[in-house]
């Protein structure tokens, strides 16, 4: 238990610098979902987590963001039981379970081998996300139904299986929750001088992949004053 509420603030705040340094370099993005907030919450009270289920499109900007930017690129490794073949084409059907082979006909894995999951580059492989899986564009969550929630192997910023983060149910809920409380409390931009384009989205590289230099951005209120008073809607 000590570990998991040791490990989620900073996570949390990881995920979250990520999905800001997304929007603040793709305005129409940040419009959506703020435009998002405005409609589903208004700007007379702050966002609640009851608010979290009706707000689709904030939602697919988490997913974006974990996809293009997760915390921890390499999943806990796995010893393998037996051997197996993995990443098996749907068009070639069944493959041969050679060991060590791989290509079209899958991966094979002998039995007592040490498999460590990057999911960071499973989440930018143009294979499984397309031709524009370098770009941030939450719209391709709409209809996908993929989720986070170690069910889809595209997409396992948590992990799957037995040994998935136990935290995820309380790290994605925070993330939502600080990310909408964000983008509905203040108009954000990035400093004078500082064009999109020119914004540094490199990484810090270890077990975890902050940003390497930390995001800077102007925060301006956007509902009306009294909602920033101490305690106001709380």
């Amino acid at each position: 238990m000590q570990n998991l509420l040791v490990g989620l603030p900073d996570t949390t705040s990881v995920t979250v610098e990520w999905a800001m340094s997304e929007l603040l370099r793709n305005p129409g993005v940040l419009a959506k979902a703020t435009e998002e907030l405005d409609r589903v919450v208004g700007r007379e009270r702050h966002v609640t987590e009851g608010d979290v289920a009706s707000l689709p499109y904030v939602e697919a900007v988490v997913k974006e963001t974990m996809r293009l930017h997760p915390v921890t690129p390499m999943l806990a490794p796995r010893l393998s039981r037996e051997d197996v073949v993995v990443a098996v084409p749907s068009s070639t059907g069944a493959a041969d379970g050679g060991g060590g082979g791989g290509g079209a006909r899958g991966y094979g894995i002998p039995a007592a081998t040490l498999v460590f999951v990057n999911v960071w580059a499973i989440g930018r492989d143009p294979g499984v996300w397309g031709p524009d899986a370098g770009e941030f564009r939450p719209e391709r969550f709409a209809k996908s139904g993929v989720d986070v929630l170690g069910h889809d192997l595209e997409l396992l910023p948590f992990g799957s299986g037995r040994r998935m983060c136990p935290g995820i149910a309380l790290g994605l809920r925070m993330v939502q929750l600080i990310l909408a409380s964000l983008l509905h409390g203040f108009a954000w931009r990035l400093p004078d001088g500082v064009a999109a384009d020119e914004l540094s989205m490199e990484e810090k590289h270890g077990l975890s992949t902050p940003r390497l230099v930390p995001l800077e951005a102007v925060a301006e209120p956007r509902p009306p004053a009294h909602l920033y008073a101490a305690g106001a809607g709380l």
